[in-house]
C-alpha cells in the first residue's frame, strides 16, 4: 500500500510537471532598479495549485485570470542574489512539483549603457533579404511558412548570421549603428517574413538563429563600437501567439463583438489620439482597431499585458546587451499604456534611447509625442519618448527634388519650411531623419536611379539635425516601386547575399560602375560625419532659398560647416554677401565631396543638381 501511495504521488507529480509549460520571463537578473518581478506561469489547469518560492523570495501577490491555464505570480527580488532557486506547486498543503528558476548576474554597468543618438548613422536591414548566413535555417519544423526566393511576398532565407557575416562591410560604409525589423517568431503561414505578427515574445524566429545568436550579433558589433536596435512591436501580436490562442483573458485584446473573431481594423486616424474635439467612438476605432486581420490589436490598459511587455522589452535589453528600441506603430497604443511602457524602460536604463514610429505629417503632431513635449503637456500629456520619426521631413524629400522651378511652396522651400517648424520638438537633436524605409517607396526608384539626386538627399540626411537613418541597398542604388509591385518589390535580396547570386555587392570588386559611384559617395560621406560633433550635436541657422538652391549652416562654439544643395538643374552663383553673418571672416574653406578647396571672399559658382559640404 505504501509502495502504491508513493507510486500516485509520483504520478501526481509528472502530471503537474507536464502541466508547467512556460514560466516568463524564462530568467532575470539580479539588483534591477525595479524590485518587483510578476512571473507568468502556464500550464493546463495551473490555477488550481498553490505556489511558494523557496529560499528568502517573498511572493507579494498571485493572480488568477478567466482562464484556469494561467497564474501571475509576483515576487520581490530586492536582495536577491544571483544563483538557482525553486517554485514550489502545491495542492492540499503538500508539495507535488517544484521548478528551478534562475537569478543571473548583470552585465557591469548594464543600467548605465548608452544608447543610439545623434553621434550615429543607423542602417536598417530587413533580415530575411539580407544575406543568408546559414541555409540550414532556411526551413525549421515547428515554423509554417517556407523558404520560396521565387515569391515576392514569401520567405528568402536571410538570417541573423548573415548580419554577422557582412559587419565589415557595414563599418567601412560608415554605420555606427543597426536598426533591424523585427527578429522574434512570426509563425503566420505565409507574409512572415517582415516579423510583425509575432508569435512567441521571449523567441528569435528560428529561421533567423537563436537567441544566442541575436546576443552574438550584439556583440560583435560591440567590438566594432557599433549600436543594435531592436524593432520592438507593442500594438500588435500575431494571430499565431501563443497567448492569442489561449487568451488569459478576453480583455487581453481587443475583440470586436460585430467582427469576425473579434476583427476590426483600425480607422488609422491617429490624430483621435489627441483630438479634443474627437468622439469616443473615433477615438476606439483608431486605437483599439486591429492593425491588420493576422494582428490581433493589444489592450494595454489591461495592468498583466502591460507589465508583461515592460519586462518583456526589459528581458531583451539585459539578454542582447541591447542599445536602444525602435517601436513600430508607436501612436497606435493606448497612450497613456505605451507612455507607462517607455517610462518604465527609461527608468531602468536612464542613458537608453527608444525611437517611435509617429507616421504623421504635421510638425506639432509628431511633436506632441516626443518626451517632454510643451504641445503635449497642453493635452497633459508625456509619452516618455526620447525620440520620433521625421516623416514630415520624409514627405518633402519625396517631392521637392523633382520640382526643378522653386515656387512659394515647391522644391527646396520644403526643405526649409520642415526646419521652420523645429522649435515644435522639445529635442531637435533626438530625431530620426531618414529617406526611406521598408514601408515607403526606394528613394532611387522615385528618381529613377539619378544619382545627382540621391547625393543631394543624403548630403541634406547626413548633414541636418537629428539622427541619420538609411535603408539597406540605398547605398547601391537599389530600386523598388510598391505602388506597383507590391512591398516585396521595395524589399529586395541584397545582391550577394546568397550563394549562387550572380553578383557580390558586399566586394568592392563585385559591384557594378553605377554601385560603386553610389557607395563610395556614401562612404566618404557617412565616415566624415562620424567624427563631426558640429554636425551631431551643433545649432542650424538656414537661409530661405533663392532659385531652387539651400544653404543652411551647422554650427558650434569650435566649428562651423556650409552645406548648400543646388536643385536647380543649372549652375548657380551666390553672393557670399548674402552669408557673411555666418562666414565672418573666413576667406576659404574645404569642400568634404570634391576635396577641394572653395574660396569664400565674393562669389560662388555651384553646378547643377549639386550639393558641397564646405567645412570653414
Amino acid at each position: 500500500m505504501k509502495n502504491l501511495l508513493s507510486i500516485l504521488i509520483l504520478l501526481l507529480s509528472m502530471t503537474l510537471f507536464s502541466q508547467v509549460e512556460k514560466i516568463e520571463p524564462p530568467f532575470w537578473w539580479s539588483e534591477m532598479h525595479h524590485p518587483e518581478l510578476q512571473l507568468m506561469v502556464y500550464g493546463k489547469d495551473i490555477a488550481q495549485y498553490d505556489v511558494a518560492f523557496s529560499n528568502t523570495i517573498q511572493i507579494t501577490n498571485i493572480q488568477k485570470t478567466e482562464n484556469p491555464n494561467y497564474l501571475f505570480v509576483t515576487i520581490n527580488t530586492k536582495n536577491v542574489s544571483p544563483g538557482t532557486y525553486e517554485i514550489q506547486f502545491s495542492r492540499d498543503h503538500k508539495i507535488v512539483s517544484t521548478k528551478l528558476y534562475e537569478f543571473k548576474l548583470r552585465r557591469e554597468n548594464s543600467a548605465l549603457r548608452k544608447g543610439f543618438d545623434s553621434s550615429d548613422l543607423i542602417y536598417l536591414i530587413m533580415p530575411d533579404r539580407f544575406a543568408n548566413g546559414n541555409p540550414d535555417n532556411d526551413n525549421t519544423e515547428d515554423t509554417l511558412e517556407k523558404m520560396n526566393r521565387e515569391e515576392l511576398s514569401g520567405r528568402h532565407g536571410g538570417d541573423i548570421q548573415g548580419i554577422i557575416d557582412h559587419l565589415d562591410y557595414l563599418e567601412d560604409l560608415g554605420v555606427t549603428a543597426i536598426w533591424s525589423t523585427p527578429l522574434l517568431e512570426d509563425n503566420e503561414p505565409i507574409y512572415s517574413y517582415h516579423t510583425y505578427a509575432q508569435s512567441d515574445y521571449y523567441r528569435i524566429d528560428p529561421r533567423f538563429g537563436t537567441n544566442e545568436d541575436y546576443k552574438r550579433l550584439a556583440s560583435e558589433m560591440h567590438k566594432r563600437d557599433m549600436k543594435l536596435l531592436m524593432d520592438y512591436v507593442t500594438n500588435h501580436w500575431g494571430s499565431k501567439h501563443w497567448m492569442i490562442l489561449d487568451l488569459p483573458s478576453k480583455d487581453w485584446i481587443h475583440y470586436w463583438e460585430n467582427g469576425e473573431n473579434g476583427f476590426q481594423r483600425s480607422s488609422y486616424r491617429m490624430t483621435t489620439q489627441f483630438d479634443s474635439n474627437a468622439s469616443k467612438a473615433d477615438k476606439e476605432a483608431c486605437m483599439n482597431g486591429w492593425f491588420d486581420t493576422t494582428m490581433p490589436d493589444i489592450n494595454q490598459k489591461n495592468p498583466l499585458v502591460l507589465n508583461y511587455m515592460i519586462q518583456n522589452a526589459i528581458w531583451w535589453v539585459e539578454f542582447a546587451d541591447l542599445d536602444g528600441f525602435r517601436v513600430d506603430t508607436y501612436s497606435y497604443n493606448d497612450k497613456e499604456g505605451i507612455a507607462k511602457w517607455t517610462k518604465a524602460i527609461m527608468d531602468e536604463y536612464p542613458n537608453f534611447n527608444i525611437a517611435g514610429e509617429v507616421w504623421m505629417h504635421n510638425q506639432a503632431q509628431m511633436a506632441y509625442w516626443q518626451k517632454d513635449s510643451k504641445i503635449g503637456a497642453i493635452d497633459n500629456y508625456n509619452s516618455h519618448l526620447p525620440t520620433v520619426m521625421d516623416f514630415t521631413l520624409h514627405d518633402a524629400i519625396l517631392e521637392m527634388f523633382a520640382e526643378d522651378e522653386q515656387g512659394w511652396d515647391k522644391g527646396m522651400v520644403k526643405a526649409y519650411e520642415n526646419f521652420v517648424n523645429d522649435f515644435l520638438y522639445a529635442d531637435i537633436n533626438n530625431i530620426f531623419v531618414f529617406a526611406g524605409n521598408h514601408d515607403t517607396n526606394r528613394i532611387n526608384g522615385i528618381y529613377g536611379s539619378d544619382i545627382n539626386t540621391y547625393k543631394m538627399i543624403m548630403t541634406l540626411i547626413a548633414t541636418v539635425r537629428g539622427i541619420p537613418q538609411v535603408y539597406y541597398g540605398d547605398e547601391l542604388g537599389m530600386v523598388g516601386n510598391k505602388d506597383l509591385k507590391g512591398d516585396g518589390d521595395i524589399r529586395r535580396d541584397f545582391p550577394g547575399g546568397w550563394e549562387g547570386d550572380p553578383m557580390n555587392a558586399f566586394a568592392a570588386e563585385g559591384r557594378t560602375a553605377e554601385q560603386t559611384e553610389y557607395f563610395e559617395f556614401s562612404k566618404k560621406i557617412f565616415n566624415w560625419r562620424k567624427s563631426k560633433s558640429v554636425i551631431h550635436t551643433g545649432k542650424t541657422m538656414q537661409f530661405v532659398p533663392e532659385h531652387n538652391v539651400y544653404v543652411y549652416f551647422r554650427y558650434d562654439a569650435d566649428d562651423k560647416v556650409m552645406v548648400i544643395i543646388n536643385n536647380n538643374p543649372k549652375a548657380q552663383t551666390l553672393d557670399l554677401k548674402r552669408f557673411a553673418e555666418m562666414i565672418g571672416t573666413a576667406t576659404n574653406g574645404k569642400d568634404v565631396l570634391s576635396e577641394e578647396r572653395i574660396s569664400l571672399e565674393d562669389r560662388l559658382t555651384i553646378d547643377g543638381k549639386t550639393s558641397m559640404i564646405i567645412e570653414l
